[in-house]
C-alpha cells in the first residue's frame, strides 16, 4: 500500500471518504465545480481538455485534501474518431487489431481529459433480440476473452500514467447478455456451471489482463441484483480471483435495488451494495441522503475504508496525484489520416461475406444502382458514441468521387422504418437498366445498443420488398448489410447473387463498404455470433449441447392438399428427436461462417503430440495444430482457420462442439501457408466443482468454418 494513501485515508473525514465513492452521472458545468467543492471524487463527463483542467483546479485548490478527480466516459469503439462496434471489431477474429483500435480510442480520450472507459462489455451475447450486443463480441466464451483482453490492454498499455492510456472497466458483471427473452435489464437465472463455462471466462480473462475496474450488472442473477450480490461482488471477484481494482456500479444501479424488491429504500440499497462489494457508485444515490442515513454506523467502516482505497490506488496508477491537468494544445479534436486508415481498414477487416455467386467484387462495372436507405444515409458509427465523434458520409458520395466514369443511379428505394413502399417501384425500374443493382439495407444505430431490445429481427420498413423486387428484376443483386446485431434474413437471402455484412463500421464505413465492393478488401471476417433462420429459434448458438435425442434432419412438416403431414428422408427415426418441425436444423448462417473473395484450400491437419497430461497449469500449452493453406485463387486474401473440440465422453454434458483456438493468415495468390494454433490445457477442461481435464479423447475439427473442418484424434490421459 502507498503511504501517501494510507496517510490520505487516515486524514479523510467520514463525509470526504464517501466523496470518493460516488460518481457524479452528467453534471452541467455549474453544478460540477460545486459538487468537487464538496467532495465528490469522479464525475462522468466533461469530455474536453479545458473543461477537465477547469474541474481538476477546483479538486486540486478548492478542497481541503486536493485529491484529483477520476474523469469517467464511455469510450466504446472510439473517442473522436469512431471505429466499428465491438461486434464487428469481434468479427475480424483479430485480437492485434482490437488492441490497436482501443488504443487509438485511449489516445485520443487522455488528450481530453478522459482517465477512465466503461469499457470493455465482456458479456457473452447469445440472443440477438438483445440490443446490446452490437457492444459486445459475441456468443463465443473464448473468442470474448481474447478480445476482452486485448481491448483492455489496448486501453491501458503498460502505464497507467501514460498520456495514452486510460483505466479499462469490464463489464456488466456478470449475467447480463442471458436476460430472459432478450431485453434489457431482465433477470437470468443462471446454475453455478453455466456461470462458470460461458459467463465468467471473460471476467476472467480480463482480471489477468490487469482491467484497472471491473462494472456490476443491472441484472438480477438466480433471484439476487448484482448491485447486492455478494458471493460474486467479493466472495468470487475479489477473494477467489484476487481482483484488487474497483468495483463500480453502472447508472442508478444501487438505487434500482428498490424497485427489484430487495431493499426497503435507497438507504437500504447503498448498505446492501458496499457490503456486497461496490467499491463507487454512479448515478448519485448517496448524494439524496443525510448524513444519518450514511452513518458509520450504517455502513462498516472498515469496507469504506477499503473501497476508498482501492479508488485512491487508482487515481495514483494513472499518475493523476503528480499530474491531473491535460495541455489543451494537444488535445485530438478531430481524426487524422492514420485514425482514418485505421478504423476503415477494420470495418472492412470485420465484413462478413455471407454469400457469393462470383459477381462480387465488381471488376470495372459501367453501371450501378444503389438503393436502400444507406445508400444515402451518414447513419454508421452505431451505438454508444458520443456527439462528437467524426461523422461518416454516404457510400453514394463515396462511390462517386472514386468511380467519376461510374454510370451510377441512386435511388433510395426505401426508408429505415417507413411502410411506404411508393419508392419501390422506381428502384426496380432502375434495377433492369444497369449491370449491377447494390442494396444497402440494415438497421439505423438506434434499434441496437441499450433499452433497444427488439422482438422481430427481420429488416425494418419495406426493405425485405425493396431487396426482393430489385432481384426480381433479373439483374444481379448484392446486398450489403448494416446492422448492430444478427438478423433474420429468410425472406430474402435466397434471392440474391451476394451478401455481406458490414455492420456499424464507423467513421470511415462508406469508404470502407466502397472497398468491399470494389475489390480493393477482402470481407474475410467470419461471423462472431450466429443468425438464427426465425426469430423462433433464439437463444440458438453453435455451442450447445447434446440432447439424449439429437435430430439428424430438421423441417419436415409440409402443406399438401390443405393437409398437414410429415415427410422427408428418415422421418420415422427422426420424428422423436430435438427440432422444430418448420425449420431445417441449426441457424441460417452460425457462428465462424464467412469466407471472402480469395479461396482456400486446406491439407491434412497435424498435431504437435496426440497425448496430452491431464494435469498442469491451466494456461500451459500442451499441443499446438499445423494446417497447411493453399491459396487456390487469382488473389491476395486472408483464411481465418479454427480449432473446434468435443470431449467425447464426459461426466457432464459438454458442448457438441467449442472453439479452443484460431488464427487469421493472409496469403497470396497461389502460395500456400503453413497455419499454427496453440492449445492451452484450460480450453480443454470442464467445470465440475473446479476446472478439470478429465483423461480420455478429444475430436479436434480444423477448418475455416463449422461446417468445413478435418478431425484429428486426441486424448487426455
Amino acid at each position: 500500500m502507498s503511504s501517501r494513501i494510507d496517510e490520505l485515508v487516515s486524514r479523510m473525514t467520514w463525509d470526504e471518504k464517501l466523496g470518493q465513492l460516488q460518481i457524479v452521472f452528467r453534471p452541467n458545468p455549474d453544478d460540477a465545480a460545486a459538487l468537487v467543492r464538496r467532495g465528490i471524487g469522479s464525475t462522468f463527463w466533461p469530455p474536453s481538455a479545458a473543461a477537465t483542467n477547469a474541474l481538476q483546479r477546483v479538486a486540486a485548490e478548492e478542497t481541503r485534501l486536493g485529491i484529483p478527480l477520476l474523469v469517467g466516459l464511455d469510450v466504446i469503439h472510439g473517442q473522436r474518431t469512431i471505429g466499428p462496434i465491438p461486434l464487428s471489431q469481434a468479427a475480424a477474429f483479430d485480437p492485434g487489431l482490437v488492441r490497436e483500435l482501443a488504443h487509438l480510442a485511449a489516445r485520443e480520450a487522455r488528450s481530453g481529459g478522459v482517465t477512465w472507459t466503461f469499457s470493455p462489455m465482456a458479456d457473452v451475447s447469445r440472443d440477438p433480440r438483445w440490443g446490446r450486443v452490437s457492444e459486445g463480441f459475441g456468443e463465443d466464451p473464448l473468442l470474448t476473452s481474447l478480445l476482452v483482453a486485448a481491448m483492455v490492454e489496448g486501453y491501458q498499455g503498460d502505464d497507467l500514467s501514460a498520456p495514452d492510456a486510460i483505466a479499462a472497466t469490464a463489464k456488466h458483471f456478470v449475467g447480463y447478455g442471458a436476460g430472459e427473452g432478450g431485453r434489457d435489464y431482465n433477470g437470468a437465472d443462471l446454475s453455478e456451471r453455466a456461470l462458470r463455462t460461458v459467463h465468467l471466462p471473460p471476467f476472467d480473462a480480463a482480471v489477468r489482463a490487469g482491467a484497472a475496474s471491473v462494472m456490476a450488472a443491472f441484472t438480477s442473477v438466480s433471484g439476487i441484483p448484482m448491485h447486492a450480490h455478494r458471493r460474486l461482488l467479493t466472495d468470487l471477484l475479489k477473494g477467489e480471483w484476487g481482483f484488487g481494482g474497483v468495483v463500480v456500479g453502472d447508472a442508478e444501479g444501487v438505487a434500482n435495488l428498490v424497485p427489484h424488491g430487495v431493499a426497503r429504500d435507497v438507504p437500504d440499497a447503498v448498505r446492501q451494495s458496499y457490503h456486497a462489494g461496490l467499491d463507487i457508485e454512479m448515478g448519485g444515490a448517496p448524494l439524496s441522503l443525510t448524513a444519518d442515513d450514511l452513518a458509520p454506523g450504517r455502513l462498516d467502516p472498515a469496507r469504506i475504508d477499503d473501497a476508498v482505497r482501492r479508488v485512491l490506488r487508482l487515481k495514483e496508477a494513472l499518475g493523476l496525484f503528480e499530474n491531473p491537468y491535460v495541455d489543451p494544445a494537444a488535445e485530438i479534436t478531430a481524426p487524422d489520416a492514420a485514425s482514418r486508415a485505421l478504423v476503415r481498414a477494420a470495418a472492412a477487416r470485420g465484413s462478413v461475406l455471407l454469400q457469393n455467386d462470383g459477381v462480387l467484387p465488381l471488376v470495372d462495372p459501367r453501371s450501378v444502382l444503389l438503393t436502400g436507405p444507406y445508400a444515402t444515409s451518414t447513419d454508421h458509427l452505431g451505438a454508444w458514441v458520443q456527439f462528437f465523434g467524426a461523422h461518416a458520409g454516404t457510400v453514394a458520395d463515396d462511390l462517386r468521387a472514386r468511380r467519376p466514369d461510374l454510370d451510377l443511379i441512386v435511388e433510395e428505394g426505401a426508408d429505415f422504418l417507413s411502410l411506404d413502399d411508393t419508392g419501390i417501384a422506381a428502384a426496380a425500374e432502375a434495377a433492369r437498366h444497369v449491370e449491377i443493382a447494390v442494396v444497402l439495407a440494415g438497421e439505423p444505430s438506434a434499434l441496437s445498443g441499450e433499452a433497444a431490445s427488439r422482438s422481430d429481427l427481420a429488416l425494418p420498413g419495406r426493405q425485405e420488398d425493396l431487396i426482393r423486387a430489385v432481384a426480381a428484376t433479373g439483374t444481379p443483386t448484392v446486398v450489403m448489410l448494416v446492422t448492430g446485431r444478427p438478423l433474420v434474413v429468410a425472406g430474402w437471402i435466397d434471392h440474391v447473387a451476394a451478401a455481406v455484412v458490414v455492420w456499424h463500421g464507423g467513421t470511415e464505413a462508406p469508404a470502407a463498404i466502397v472497398d468491399l465492393l470494389l475489390g480493393e478488401a477482402e470481407p474475410a471476417g467470419r461471423l462472431p455470433m450466429s443468425f438464427p433462420r426465425s426469430v423462433g429459434q433464439v437463444p440458438i448458438h453453435y455451442a450447445h449441447e447434446n440432447t439424449g435425442r439429437p435430430a439428424t434432419t430438421g423441417g419436415t412438416l409440409t402443406v399438401e392438399h390443405h393437409d398437414v403431414g410429415l415427410h422427408g428422408p428418415g422421418n420415422v427415426e427422426n420424428k422423436y428427436t430435438s427440432k422444430y418441425l418448420d425449420l431445417p436444423l441449426g441457424p441460417r448462417f452460425a457462428f465462424g461462417h464467412g469466407s471472402g473473395y480469395a479461396r482456400f484450400a486446406h491439407e491434412a491437419p497435424r498435431v504437435s503430440t496426440s497425448i496430452f497430461s491431464a494435469e498442469g497449469p491451466r494456461d500451459e500449452t500442451v499441443l499446438t495444430v499445423e494446417i497447411e493453406v493453399r491459396n487456390v485463387s487469382n488473389r491476395r486474401g486472408d483464411e481465418v482457420v479454427q480449432v473446434f473440440a468435443r470431449d467425447v465422453v464426459a461426466t457432464v454434458t459438454q458442448p457438441v462442439r467449442r472453439l479452443i483456438g484460431f488464427a487469421r493468415q493472409t496469403v497470396d495468390a497461389g502460395a500456400t501457408a503453413t497455419v499454427t494454433i496453440p492449445v492451452r490445457r484450460e480450453c480443454l477442461a470442464l467445470w465440475r466443482d473446479g476446472w478439470v481435464v478429465e483423461p480420455g479423447a478429444f475430436e479436434l475439427h480444423v477448418g475455416g468454418s463449422l461446417d468445413a473442418t478435418q478431425v484429428v484424434m486426441i486424448a487426455a490421459e
